[in-house]
């Protein structure tokens, strides 16, 4: 998975190449790293090395030993200072980061990787085991999909074919076919009311929804009160036959993180969709 090894006498230099195609050179795997990333501390952390964990941004709360690290802002706005000053061997960021050509000139190794689909998701954990030298890191997505596979198995014949809308944020920005959220629903046996072509997470015209008019509303606690004040929300079949899902924040981030914790949201959909779904027993 792009990575190679380079030996010169007892040692060996580490190399891989990031989603923006750029070959990084370590001298060896890493061993102080800070990410900016929240699914790619998970994901360090799910293979078992979340002691080289040295700095986190302010996002990065799961497992619970992160809250406790160095926090270096996000991952749009990170604090270059305090990043420097942990004196990682590597940052781990998001692709869209901006801040990647500032850490380089600062003589920063940065290794972008951007997990957008389920695809994305194997390949990157791949890439972040073979970064660390972590043996059989393919048992992270083999445990993420084998979860998958069971909450669609779950799920009752009613909950089958639901038309589903799925709100990541107000603006509204939602989860589209496209989506790792969309592929959760597709294989969870449901339909998407947001095509893919649209892109992964739309912002939408709010009035794209009421045509739509889902069966089932997926949400953030944060974001359900605004539902009934948007114009010609009232009308929508989810709303008038109260089918939805407000997720407190913390479901809401694992929901929202394409990661190690899928199987877990997965499982949190299947829940909504056995409760909410028309068909199921008030």
């Amino acid at each position: 998975m792009f990575v190679a090894f380079a030996f010169a006498g007892a040692a060996h230099a580490l190399q891989i190449v990031d989603d923006r195609g750029v070959t990084i050179t370590l001298p060896t795997a890493p061993q102080r790293i800070v990410s900016l990333l929240p699914s790619l501390a998970e994901t360090v952390c799910a293979l078992d090395q979340c002691q080289r964990l040295v700095g986190v941004d302010r996002y990065s709360v799961y497992p619970e030993s992160l809250r406790k690290l160095p926090q270096v802002g996000g991952g749009l706005d990170p604090n270059i200072e305090a990043i420097v000053a942990l004196r990682p061997d590597v940052v781990l960021m998001s692709k869209s980061s901006r801040a990647g050509a500032r850490l380089e000139a600062l003589g920063l190794k940065v290794v972008a990787l951007e997990p957008k689909t389920h695809a994305d998701v194997r390949r990157v954990t791949l890439k972040i085991g073979q970064l660390l030298e972590v043996p059989d890191a393919q048992r992270i997505w083999r445990a993420i999909d084998a979860g998958v596979s069971a909450a669609a198995q779950s799920l009752p014949a009613y909950a089958r074919g639901v038309r589903v809308y799925f709100e990541v944020n107000q603006g509204p920005y939602a989860a589209s076919e496209s989506s790792f959220i969309g592929e959760t629903l597709t294989r969870l046996g449901v339909k998407n009311v947001v095509p893919g072509a649209l892109g992964p997470f739309p912002k939408l015209n709010p009035e794209f929804v009421v045509r739509a008019n889902p069966d089932l509303i997926m949400i953030g606690q944060r974001s359900v009160d605004a539902l009934q004040t948007r114009p010609g929300w009232q009308s929508i079949r989810a709303l008038r036959e109260r089918r939805v899902c407000d997720f407190p924040a913390d479901q809401a981030d694992v929901l929202v993180r394409p990661g190690p914790r899928m199987a877990e949201a997965a499982r949190l959909m299947a829940r909504c969709l056995e409760s909410k779904a028309p068909g199921a027993k008030p």
